[in-house]
């Protein structure tokens, strides 16, 4: 009851006080009736049609995202679950529907919406009531809207918002990911300084920007052997685990891509340079073999598979050989195709990084390292 409350307690004040007279801003003269029929309107001559369909595209797009954006996060605070795919449809055949009867563009507003929410609607059927009163209203109560302040529905829609604000789940994205706060923080500052699609673009284009940096700087680590097992684990996160005497174990932690072949290269370039560093400095076994370790990547393109073709040449060049443990399916079968394979041998792929440091062990101590070993596991051999 309170907005309504507001709304008649305001225009009545305005009434008596003559208000607007003295800067007030009020709503002033409503038409009445409903909006015609607008079928005859339509018009598909170009001069039109051009500048129809770029409007539609932009407008459509952004109508979209604000809808399901909304919508998304008005479930969250219900905790129920929506279609993207449904709200799609819904916005779509409701703006089809109304452009036949001279309505505006419509969506799912984010004021209107809190509103809505904090008045304690359920169901859509609350959508059901405001369009008949909104029709009541418009034919009938339109007089009564005139001396209603702008200040009054201002007061109303931001009392709504208020309540939205989650100031915890602030704190914890600060905690967690700082990078989700930022974009929560961009989100918010555009929407309460600019408008809704100018806050929810600036999520988008961080949340982009932070995606191309984990696709162009993906993770890659060094494995150690924990102690007692056959288990390879980071050696960052498990400081215990042991080196393996001789042998080089890396993981990449992302699909290979063109946009981070090339660092890729670099990193595991910089990986064997220090690896051979350390064991000349304690006088260890040198360096012989580098094995990756490809459970992570998904897939692989032209550039991931020139990049794997680059780093053999880097490794033959230093006396090193190169071992795949662990490729999935699709990365295997392009592999394949590109006779990368062929190059590295069929002998240097197995299926995990505990059969690929055995082999390598056994062929360490007991022949040269670009010999191969009949007895093996190897992944044609599986």
């Amino acid at each position: 009851m309170a907005p309504l409350t507001t709304v008649i307690l305001g225009s009545l004040l305005v009434y008596l006080t003559h208000a607007e007279k003295h800067g007030v801003d009020v709503i002033g003269n409503l038409k009445k009736g409903l909006n015609p029929p607008s079928f005859g309107d339509f018009v598909f001559t170009s001069p039109y049609l051009t500048t129809a369909v770029k409007t539609g595209m932009i407008t459509g797009i952004i109508a979209l995202a604000e809808g399901i954006a909304v919508g998304r996060s008005f479930a969250m605070f219900k905790h129920y679950n929506i279609d993207g795919n449904k709200e799609m449809v819904a916005i779509g055949t409701m703006n089809i529907v109304g452009s036949c009867f001279s309505c505006y563009l419509t969506t799912g507003p984010f004021s209107r919406s809190a509103v809505n929410f904090n008045a304690g609607c359920k169901t859509a059927m609350s959508n059901v009531v405001m369009a008949i009163a909104v029709m009541f209203t418009l034919l009938f109560l339109t007089p009564l809207f005139h001396y209603t302040p702008l200040v009054v529905l201002s007061a109303i829609i931001i009392s709504a918002m208020l309540g939205l604000i989650d100031y915890e789940a602030a704190i914890h994205l600060w905690k967690v990911d700082k990078f989700d706060f930022v974009v929560c923080m961009g989100a918010y500052i555009g929407v309460v300084f600019a408008s809704v699609e100018v806050g929810l673009v600036i999520a988008v284009a961080i949340s982009v920007l932070r995606l191309l940096l984990f696709v162009a700087r993906p993770k890659t680590f060094v494995l150690g052997n924990l102690p007692n097992s056959t288990i390879y684990r980071s050696v960052e996160q498990y400081p215990t685990t042991n080196d393996v005497p001789g042998i080089l174990i890396l993981q990449i932690d992302a699909p290979i891509y063109f946009a981070n072949s090339s660092y890729l290269r670099e990193r595991i370039s910089r990986w064997i340079d220090e690896e051979e560093d350390k064991l000349k400095s304690t006088g260890e076994t040198s360096l012989q073999y580098v094995i990756f370790n490809m459970s992570a990547v998904g897939n692989i393109d032209t550039s991931g598979i020139s990049m794997l073709e680059e780093v053999k040449k880097i490794t033959d060049r230093r006396g090193l050989k190169l071992v795949l443990a662990n490729p999935g399916a699709e990365v295997m079968k392009k592999l394949n195709k590109s006779k990368f394979i062929e190059t590295i041998g069929k002998e240097w792929i197995y299926l995990t990084v505990g059969e690929a440091v055995e082999a390598c062990n056994y062929k360490l101590h007991t022949c040269k390292p670009d010999a191969t070993n009949e007895d093996s596991q190897p992944w044609n051999n599986v």
